[in-house]
C-alpha cells in the first residue's frame, strides 16, 4: 500500500496521535515504533515522506537514515527533543531534509509535511517520485528503489509522456503522434516498448501497477496499485 507519510518514533502515544491527526486531514499516514518496524513496512508498502525520530530505543535514527539512503531518496524529516546544533548538522549531513524540534505543533507539522509532499511527491514539472520510483525529466534518469535502470531514449520519452499525463488515459494514436511524431507507427512497436518499460520499473511486469492498459483506450500512468 502507498502512504503519504510514515512516522517512525518509539514514543507510541505521540506517534499515534500524529498519525491520527494527519489522517484526519487527508494525509494518509502509517506509524511504526522501531527500525525493524520500518524495515518490515518497506517490504510491502511505500511512503512519500518519513518523519524519523533520532532516538529509537536501542536503535539510532541516524543509522536508520543512512540505511534508507542507500535504497531510496524519500524525503526524511528528523524529529527530536534534542536541541544540540551538532545533532541538527548531523541529521542534515547524512541525508535528512529538515530537523523538527519536539514538542511540535501538529498543525504546523502538518503544514510542513504537505509542503514537502507537494514538492517531492507525484508528478511535477521536473520529475516524479513516490519513494520507490523516481524519474528526473531533466537528467533523463530513472531510479527504482534507489538503483538506476536502463531505458532507451525513446522508452524514456514514452514513460515521461505517460507520467506527465498521470491518471489520464492516453490513446495509442496520441502516443504515436507525440512520442514517435509519426501517426503511422504500429501497435506492435508500441507494445514492445511498453513491455520493456514495465520490465524495468514494475514490481510484477505481468501485473503492472504503474502503467495500466485501458482496453480499447490506450494506457494510463496511475502509480502503484493500492
Amino acid at each position: 500500500m502507498k502512504y503519504d507519510c510514515l512516522v517512525i518514533d518509539d514514543e507510541k502515544m505521540l506517534a499515534d496521535s500524529t498519525a491520527q491527526y494527519f489522517n484526519l486531514f487527508g494525509v494518509k499516514t502509517a506509524v511504526v515504533y522501531s527500525a525493524s518496524g520500518c524495515r518490515d513496512f518497506f517490504k510491502q508498502d511505500t511512503a512519500g515522506l518519513i518523519l524519523l525520530d533520532i532516538n529509537l530505543g536501542s536503535s539510532s535514527g541516524f543509522e536508520l537514515c543512512k540505511e534508507l539512503r542507500v535504497k531510496t531518496d524519500i524525503p526524511i524529516l528528523f524529529i527530536s527533543a534534542r536541541t544540540s546544533d551538532d545533532d541538527k548538522i548531523a541529521a542534515l549531513g547524512i541525508g535528512g531534509d529538515d530537523y523538527i524540534q519536539k514538542p511540535y505543533s501538529l498543525s504546523v507539522l502538518l503544514a510542513k509535511v504537505k509542503v514537502v509532499l507537494k514538492r517531492y511527491g507525484g508528478s511535477t514539472g521536473n520529475g516524479y517520485s513516490d519513494g520507490r520510483l523516481s524519474i528526473s525529466f531533466d537528467s533523463m534518469q530513472v531510479l527504482v528503489e534507489g538503483k538506476p535502470v536502463k531505458l532507451t531514449q525513446l522508452e524514456f520519452k514514452l514513460l515521461s509522456y505517460l507520467v506527465k499525463n498521470e491518471n489520464k488515459v492516453v490513446s495509442k494514436q496520441e502516443l504515436f503522434e507525440n512520442v514517435w511524431e509519426d501517426k503511422f507507427t504500429g501497435d506492435g512497436t508500441l507494445n514492445v516498448h511498453i513491455r520493456r518499460i514495465r520490465e524495468a520499473i514494475e514490481r510484477e511486469p505481468g501485473n503492472p501497477g504503474y502503467i495500466i492498459t485501458i482496453w480499447g483506450g490506450g494506457y494510463k500512468f496511475c502509480g502503484e496499485k493500492q
